[in-house]
């Protein structure tokens, strides 16, 4: 699985994990799947405070596609989202839908 990895005792997703390049600042990872209504209204929140944010990209990963990826970090269920700094560690975890203040909050602790 790519450069995943705990170095430094903090776990770290590499562009290869996700399948994407991380963002200049920080990356927004949010696993979803195709039936999870919580997902679309995710999708649009992280979109949205990655458009406001010089540097920070929004990657989107199907768990149903990533299965290996998804029980190696512990995912069991559906929105989970990830906040990585600019080197992918994993500054954020939260299930469930965030609320944009709350993203807002966690991109100000990764860059």
């Amino acid at each position: 699985m790519g450069g995943r990895g705990e170095e430094d005792g903090r776990e770290r997703l590499s562009a290869a994990d996700i399948g994407a390049e991380l963002g200049e600042r920080a990356t927004l990872v949010q696993f979803a799947s195709a039936f999870c209504q919580p997902c679309r209204a995710t999708r649009r929140t992280l979109a949205e405070v990655a458009s406001m944010v010089d540097g920070v990209a929004h990657v989107e990963i199907d768990a149903e596609a990533r299965l290996a990826l998804v029980r190696a970090l512990r995912i069991t269920g559906t929105p989970t989202v990830f906040v990585l700094d600019a080197d992918g560690h994993v500054v954020r975890r939260a299930a469930g839908q965030p609320r944009k203040a709350d993203v807002i909050a966690a991109l100000g602790e990764a860059v």
